[in-house]
């Protein structure tokens, strides 16, 4: 996980294939945050979860969250995308754990159960993804396979 208040840095984060990656940024206040989240629950391993709370959706959104209180960003100006949930092995029937979709649906309840609104989001396929935070405009790019999108505008993303 990472915040910022300078406007020159920007927080990236690479390899999203099952993984997420979830943005918050106040443009107001002009903080942004980015954390990278593996699994779902961190209920299979509660010690790695004391230890490193960024590894789980569950632990890792509600630290995002806090830390970017904390700096200063207020709930009702947030920003939030994310990216990620690639089916891990390329074919979606051959995805037994489906890791990708269980982390998709945590996120989502999570968001809902606190009355968060996804701005925009880029969900599943099968191929990973970098996404970058820019702190100073807040604008959110997601690369996949050499091609640079911006999710940050209002095209209503892919699930």
């Amino acid at each position: 996980m990472k915040i910022s208040s300078s406007p020159e840095d920007e927080i990236i984060t690479f390899a999203l294939g099952s993984c997420l990656g979830i943005t918050l940024y106040d443009p107001i206040a002009r903080i942004g945050a980015m954390v990278h989240v593996m699994l779902p629950s961190s209920s299979i391993d509660p010690v790695k979860s004391a230890t490193n709370p960024h590894m789980f959706v569950d632990t890792g959104v509600k630290s995002l969250f806090l830390a970017s209180y904390k700096a200063g960003a207020q709930r009702n100006r947030l920003q939030v995308f994310a990216a990620g949930g690639a089916c891990a092995n390329g074919l979606e029937q051959d995805d037994y754990f489906q890791i990708g979709k269980r982390n998709v649906t945590v996120l989502r309840s999570l968001l809902w159960k606190n009355g968060i609104i996804l701005k925009n989001c880029d969900f599943g396929g099968n191929l990973a993804r970098t996404m970058s935070l820019d702190v100073g405009t807040g604008q959110v790019l997601i690369r996949i396979n050499g091609t640079t999108e911006i999710l940050s505008g209002d095209n209503g993303g892919r699930y």
